[in-house]
């Protein structure tokens, strides 16, 4: 037996219980990670929330108790038949069997979780497992919305494949650039070399500037929009029915990419304006991590933490997501 965070119903988070569960063994091909730590993400509470955002014919069907979450780092305690990527005593770090495990097969909130091996990456050794826990689905995320998709799998979210556009020379505002995937987006976009505009609270600006971020908007002062000066990207982090008000922003074959793009509406004013609007949805590549690790270790990325929790107080970690304004990732940690 292990110990795990756990549901049994949907609800708030006072529905997420630590109690004792199976420990899993691992399947052919799959590693057998001691977690160390556990990086919190929105998919934990959408799941924890029974998916109410999501139209009712995309709800996945979860069968309780469930164990949440997706991203961990890590010791390999065990690797089963057909894995030679990694080793016992090895540390890795995942996102464990996203999207195929959105009806609660990542199973991460636990001191133990089985991985298949082509999602896990040796962690990158300037990293501890905090930081390295809080990287994987925003980075991938950044990363495949940046600079490669990686995958061929049909996108369930438009009809065509997302693709990535140029990034050098041009201008990108990121929006909410002080979150999870924004802060990533920051500087992924400056590292190819992009003139990069961050939208965020003003108590932010310090940061994102350390980040790389050539200009600042507080959109507590400016709509965004509103700010003179066109754009040739916008990776909007929030997303959502709002994310239109940027079309007029974005310069004429400039592109419009909103992390979650739901109940975006702006298709036909997108097309009169020569915006392309592209979303993708992220999924666990164990390659894409061994390819960032090499900037997460000389510090070309950085990992920036909200704060921690121990897994116990999961809990209280989704009480602090709850109430917004996030500085980077939410992290639990595992004794």
């Amino acid at each position: 037996m292990m110990k795990a965070i756990r549901l049994h119903a949907f609800g708030g988070p006072e529905v997420l219980r630590y109690e004792d569960a199976p420990k899993p063994e691992p399947a052919a091909g799959e590693v057998l990670v001691r977690v160390r730590a556990i990086g919190i993400n929105p998919p934990d509470w959408y799941l924890r929330g029974g998916y109410a955002m999501l139209p009712p014919e995309w709800r996945p069907e979860v069968a309780f108790p469930v164990i949440p979450g997706t991203d961990v780092s890590g010791v390999v305690e065990a690797v089963a038949e057909g894995v030679e990527a990694v080793s016992v005593g090895d540390e890795v770090y995942a996102m464990v069997r996203f999207p195929s495990g959105l009806a609660g097969g990542s199973r991460a909130y636990a001191e133990y979780v089985a991985v298949p091996a082509s999602e896990v990456a040796l962690k990158p050794a300037g990293l501890d497992h905090v930081h390295a826990a809080a990287a994987p689905m925003s980075l991938l995320t950044a990363w495949q919305f940046l600079i490669a998709l990686g995958h061929d799998e049909p996108n369930p979210l438009q009809p065509a494949q997302h693709q990535p556009v140029p990034l050098e020379g041009r201008t990108v505002l990121v929006n909410g650039a002080a979150g999870g995937v924004g802060h990533f987006a920051v500087q992924l976009a400056k590292w190819r070399g992009a003139r990069v505009v961050a939208v965020a609270s003003g108590r932010h600006e310090t940061l994102l500037r350390q980040l790389g971020a050539d200009a600042f908007i507080d959109y507590t002062q400016t709509p965004p929009e509103d700010v003179p000066g066109k754009v040739d990207l916008v990776l909007d982090a929030l997303g959502g029915p709002s994310s239109g008000r940027f079309l007029r922003k974005i310069a004429r074959g400039g592109a419009l990419f909103p992390v979650f793009p739901l109940g975006f509406s702006g298709a036909e004013e997108a097309e009169k304006l020569g915006v392309t609007v592209s979303a993708t949805q992220v999924r666990s590549s164990g390659a894409q991590l061994a390819e960032v690790a090499s900037l997460l270790d000389d510090g070309t990325v950085r990992v920036v933490i909200d704060g921690t929790y121990p897994l116990a107080a999961a809990r209280s970690a989704h009480e602090r997501a709850a109430k917004g304004h996030i500085q980077g990732k939410i992290v639990l940690t595992v004794d």
